[in-house]
């Protein structure tokens, strides 16, 4: 999408959430099922289901989805939309690129066999491979707005306060 169609789109949006903040709010959601059968958990995309399981490293059978590859692959997807719209704004070509996301993980604290080693990533590295003819200041001002607009990205960076409760349904 060209830049002046974005902001074709954008602008009577932002005009209302600056009057209207409440307006700006989105609550996103999603649901998955867990069940008595195996030890994986099946989320509803917009898509159809996407079953996660354990990872092999942590005795899974490999067969399901990684949680944390699908944690790396909403980033890159957001990063990847995030420097396209970018690069429409800036007016920056962008021929393609190939977004890629690598996290460490030590698997010590997932499995609960090492007091005092974290549970979950320790280090999460995004890389962009662009094909471009954009100047080197461009490209740097490029990253910069997409790390900046990216929500998957600044969740990370920034960690949003969560809870988590449990209801019990009895049949």
């Amino acid at each position: 999408m060209e830049a002046s169609k974005i902001r074709a789109a954008q602008e009577p949006l932002k005009e209302r959430y600056r009057k209207d903040a409440k307006a700006a709010l989105l609550t996103l959601k999603a649901k998955g099922r867990a069940d008595d059968s195996t030890v994986t958990c099946k989320v509803e995309t917009g898509r159809g289901l996407a079953v996660a399981g354990i990872h092999p490293k942590c005795g899974g059978s490999g067969l399901e989805l990684c949680s944390g590859d699908l944690l790396l692959e909403a980033l890159i997807a957001c990063a990847g939309v995030s420097l396209k719209a970018a690069a429409s704004v800036l007016d920056v070509q962008v021929k393609s690129a190939t977004i890629s996301a690598e996290g460490d993980v030590d698997l010590r604290g997932t499995l609960g066999i090492t007091d005092g080693v974290p549970v979950g990533f320790k280090e999460i590295r995004l890389h962009f491979d662009v094909e471009t003819d954009a100047a080197q200041s461009d490209l740097a001002q490029l990253l910069e707005m997409t790390e900046r607009y990216c929500v998957v990205f600044q969740t990370i960076q920034n960690s949003p306060n969560t809870k988590a409760r449990m209801s019990v349904v009895r049949n």
